[in-house]
């Protein structure tokens, strides 16, 4: 038994290396000068420009017209994987709720009507809803960003399974002490369903800031570009240079990294229990 409690440590940890490798290199390789990396290749050891090459990319601006540093790029991610996971949760509750506690005609063929696009990935629908927030006059806006793709079948369906475990005897308890519908999803399912939502939020959020393809279609003022955005154009200026800032581009990768990170650390333990537990 001992035996086998080493054995999965050690798998564990070599997996937890192989993962963190990559991290560690652009990492490390950033606090380089450019010409280091240029010549020797990545670096598996600190360089002397920690503070120099994050103050920088954090500040200035390096391959875009206006004053886009990675702090306004940093913040306009955070705004859509906020905008994203909030609105997302909102709605998917509010649909949810909806289709399990209301009498609802044809409830189920609506559910799966909504279950069905999930069939149907952003490319296929980019072109007729870039029309529609064009004509609504929402492009360069935070609201085109995020207002268009809030609607979520994969939350919806996942908040309509948790409240479908609800014990039928806390509506029933609720109607007794003559709680409407609102009164109902507000004191009795949301308490119980913080763990869900943390899970989805976790979900929500990182869909939000990574998103590349709907940002780049709906904006052409750099201001509202998001740091995938910037790291691409980053990335493709750097073949153009005649010093290639490798140093600057790993810095702004490992800058787009930390908020993620931090949303999962912070609703870790939320986000377990919110997928394999059920709060009662």
């Amino acid at each position: 038994m001992k035996t086998n409690k080493i054995s999965d440590h050690i798998i564990l940890i070599l997996g937890a290396l192989f993962m963190l490798a990559p991290i560690w290199l652009i990492f490390a390789s950033s606090t380089h000068h450019p010409n280091t990396i240029l010549t020797d290749g990545l670096q598996m050891t600190m360089g002397d420009n920690l503070v120099g090459i994050y103050s920088e990319a954090w500040n200035n601006s390096l391959g875009f017209s206006d004053a886009v540093t990675a702090k306004s790029m940093i913040m306009n991610s955070m705004i859509m994987g906020l905008g994203f996971a909030i609105g997302k949760i909102l709605i998917a509750i509010v649909a949810a709720y909806a289709l399990v506690y209301f009498r609802l005609p044809y409830a189920t063929a609506w559910f799966w009507l909504i279950f069905v696009t999930l069939l149907l990935p952003l490319e296929v629908r980019i072109i007729p809803s870039y029309e529609i927030v064009a004509k609504m006059g929402m492009l360069n806006s935070y609201s085109g960003l995020i207002f268009p793709l809030i609607a979520s079948a994969t939350a919806t369906f996942f908040f309509r399974q948790f409240f479908k475990t609800i014990p039928d005897e806390l509506m029933e308890a609720a109607q007794l002490d003559n709680a409407g519908p609102i009164r109902f999803l507000v004191d009795i399912v949301l308490p119980l369903s913080k763990t869900m939502m943390a899970a989805i939020f976790i979900i929500m959020f990182v869909d939000g800031w990574n998103q590349y393809l709907w940002p780049i279609m709906m904006t052409t003022d750099e201001s509202y570009n998001t740091i995938v955005m910037g790291i691409k154009q980053i990335l493709n200026n750097i073949s153009e240079s005649s010093l290639p800032r490798y140093d600057y581009a790993f810095a702004m990768v490992i800058l787009a990294m930390l908020p993620p990170i931090l949303v999962v650390v912070i609703f870790q333990r939320w986000f377990v229990k919110g997928l394999v537990e059920s709060e009662k």
